[in-house]
């Protein structure tokens, strides 16, 4: 048996037998959801959960004045980018950074591979988040909000996480990167499914998760996974033949008003900003 059969059976019985090891949430992430989904919190409590964690304060001032928030005034105390950010997001917010934790290894190699995939999350992220504004315009009257697909256009991608740290152990698989890749492209949808469900997280998220890059997933309903399919497409991640075609899809699901909106000046402006709140 080859090394790389080897390896998708160990990851193979592992999920099936719930023995694979999933990454934890960071306790930062654990101790802001929770304190946001307090009924009775506020947002000095909050702010003073978040300040336990400085890079996490600062990285919460940059969002508060991020173009993206819109506001001119600048925010410079943790109270006020709190204030302005909201509870809700927040939880987000805080769930999103930590994320970034969670994608690094002391193995060179691997640190590679983590760096990949975490900067390809970004990108994608940036457009689903994007794509998503442009959305919420036109659909005034969505369950769909900015909240959620920001978070969700971060965890898509989680399944490549154990996939990557199991591979740790078997070094001389990565003398064949296509093998990895096909692992990752079989598996890492099951996988994040599960640790969404491990984590807690509701049925949106383990949706994107579990389904995004699977071609048999079809959608009736606008949902999240359309979102990170399109930036998916347009950063050349989710493979097609024909990036065009695939993209007109979701114009006829009315998911984009028109395919040119990815040019416009001002869809690309707005990606701008996006990028400054991950900068």
């Amino acid at each position: 048996m080859s090394t790389e059969n080897a390896l998708l059976t160990i990851l193979i019985d592992r999920i099936n037998n719930d023995t694979l090891v999933l990454p934890t949430l960071p306790d930062v992430a654990v101790k802001v959801r929770q304190a946001a989904d307090d009924p009775d919190v506020n947002l000095m409590q909050m702010a003073d959960v978040i300040s336990h964690d400085p890079a996490l304060s600062a990285r919460m001032i940059k969002v508060a004045n991020s173009a993206f928030m819109g506001r001119s005034v600048k925010v410079n105390t943790l109270n006020q980018a709190v204030t302005r950010i909201g509870l809700r997001q927040i939880k987000n917010i805080a769930t999103a950074m930590a994320m970034e934790q969670l994608f690094v290894s002391n193995n060179k190699l691997i640190k590679t591979y983590m760096d990949k995939a975490w900067q390809k999350t970004l990108k994608v992220a940036c457009q689903a988040i994007s794509t998503m504004e442009f959305y919420l315009r036109v659909h005034k009257h969505t369950s769909l909000n900015r909240d959620t697909i920001t978070l969700a256009s971060l965890v898509f991608n989680i399944g490549v996480l154990p996939i990557l740290t199991e591979a740790e152990r078997h070094p001389e698989v990565f003398a064949n990167p296509s093998f990895l890749a096909h692992a990752i492209q079989k598996l890492a949808g099951r996988i994040g499914g599960a640790i969404m469900r491990e984590w807690g997280f509701t049925e949106e998220f383990i949706e994107v998760a579990e389904n995004w890059a699977n071609p048999n997933y079809k959608p009736n309903e606008d949902s999240y996974v359309d979102f990170i399919r399109v930036g998916g497409i347009l950063e050349g991640i989710l493979q097609v033949s024909d990036k065009a075609a695939s993209l007109q899809v979701y114009e006829q699901k009315g998911i984009v008003r028109s395919v040119d909106m990815f040019t416009s000046d001002e869809y690309q402006d707005l990606l701008e900003d996006v990028k400054t709140m991950f900068a």
